[in-house]
């Protein structure tokens, strides 16, 4: 028999004082067992998806979609900042002039 694994709408409160609303599950990363939150925008559509490991979440509470989608709504994860991007190099220059500190992976 498995196990049944957790899908529910829940708040995620994670050590550091985050707290998310949004659609929680369980998944396998790598080996490892990952908590997986679809945080869902104003459409309905996910505006983010993360991954915590177990021992980052402080609390789950499993709640309505309706109660996790307000909390959703005021605790929504910033998407990438320009900072944390190097600089995009500029148009009509060649590939050839890439330098390898300039590549994101």
């Amino acid at each position: 028999m498995s196990e049944p694994t957790f899908a529910e709408w829940a708040i995620l409160e994670l050590m550091g004082h985050r707290r998310l609303g949004g659609f929680v599950t369980e998944q396998q990363i790598g080996g490892a067992s990952f908590l997986r939150i679809d945080v869902p925008g104003a459409d309905g559509e996910p505006v983010a998806t993360q991954f915590y490991a177990p021992a980052a979440v402080y609390c789950i509470t499993p709640t309505t979609e309706a109660m996790a989608r307000a909390v959703a709504a005021t605790n929504r994860p910033a998407p990438v900042q320009r900072w944390e991007l190097p600089a995009l190099q500029e148009a009509g220059s060649d590939d050839e002039d890439l330098d390898e500190r300039d590549m994101p992976f």
